[in-house]
């Protein structure tokens, strides 16, 4: 039986070409400073963003709560979308290990402006926490895949500049925000004082994300990594496979946006279907009339595997595992549900 992995794009696993160049890494011991393959993929990374400096690390958990650490001190509050993944899915780290409180803001699809974080902004007075941060999210994963663009960011980060705040950017799929808005990654460090960006999700990699700021942010970070027992030894194989995903990995993003899109454009069309959510980069968001689970039931037995993020509504994630041909039998399979699922409607 065919089996389409549509969980999310955390799933895929290294390509021939990737494994072998983790294969050929040179690799020293990191917490020394010593690996070559790590420190020419920080390099690689800050330049991409216009940075000064980056540090690898296992998870982009680790490098958002690090930056986290970094850009904030214990009785501050940051100000977040309230479907933001480090407020969300990061294990209430925020609290445990900043000693910070979270403002959360309802965004159109998890998009913050400028309007909205003002009047968030807390005077100076003792009854309330102190406001440093500002935490975007790009792509926004509960948005469905939506972007912030530059133009979007601009006026954010002007703000939080003249209030004194540091502005982080959570960019799990960074790179599939880039490829759907076309603006340059150079640009982005203008804007912010830190960014994560993912390498293990669209872009393949088994495991990693880098933290990208200036240099002595970086320095501290090294410290709050090592605090975090995210200090990796011989980790240069795994780096590896990040620079490759980087060199590879990147203008292919528009085949699974693509892929995304034809997966909209047909769930659009089936009765059992109450709504999909504008489909902007690799993720796809709709909601059923039938109970979530009853449908993922019924596609687990085609093979196929997908995740629900509601009690009406699933999530797809096309990525590099996914392809074409899986892609349409995902569609025949949709639509031969439309039967059984509309008899169960009208019951």
């Amino acid at each position: 039986m065919t089996t389409v992995d549509l969980r999310s794009d955390t799933v895929t696993k290294p390509t021939p070409g990737m494994l072998e160049a983790m294969w050929s890494a040179k690799v020293g011991d990191d917490v020394f400073g010593e690996d070559e393959t790590i420190n020419a993929l920080e390099a690689k990374a800050a330049a991409m963003f216009g940075m000064e400096a980056a540090i690898f690390c296992p998870s982009g958990t680790m490098t958002n709560q690090i930056a986290i650490k970094c850009f904030t001190q214990p009785l501050d509050e940051l100000i977040a979308d309230q479907t933001a993944h480090v407020y969300r899915y990061e294990g209430g780290g925020i609290a445990f290990n900043s000693g910070v409180s979270t403002r959360l803001l309802e965004g159109y699809r998890g998009i913050l402006t400028s309007e909205m974080i003002e009047p968030e902004i807390n005077a100076e007075n003792i009854h309330y926490p102190h406001t440093s941060l500002v935490v975007l999210e790009n792509t926004v994963n509960k948005g469905g895949g939506s972007c912030y663009t530059l133009e979007n960011i601009n006026p954010i980060a002007s703000l939080c500049r003249e209030k004194g705040l540091k502005l982080h950017l959570d960019g799990a799929r960074i790179f599939n925000a880039l490829t759907h808005t076309g603006d340059a990654a150079v640009e982005y460090g203008k804007y912010f004082n830190g960014i994560s960006v993912c390498l293990s999700k669209g872009l393949g990699a088994p495991v990693g994300s880098v933290l990208l700021a200036d240099k002595e942010t970086i320095k501290y970070a090294r410290r709050i990594r090592k605090v975090l027992g995210g200090g990796m030894r011989q980790a240069g194989f795994l780096a590896a496979a990040g620079i490759y995903a980087l060199d590879h990995h990147v203008e292919r993003l528009k085949i699974d946006h693509a892929h995304a899109r034809i997966l909209g454009e047909e769930l659009g069309r089936l009765p059992w279907v109450g709504n999909v959510v504008p489909v902007e980069t690799n993720i796809v968001l709709f909601d059923t009339v039938e109970p979530a689970a009853a449908v993922l039931a019924k596609l687990a037995e085609k093979g196929i595997k997908a995740s629900d993020t509601g009690k009406n509504r699933i999530r797809f994630v096309t990525h590099l595992d996914v392809h074409a041909e899986q892609v349409e039998y995902t569609i025949e399979t949709l639509k031969g549900l439309t039967l059984s699922l509309d008899q169960n409607i009208q019951r």
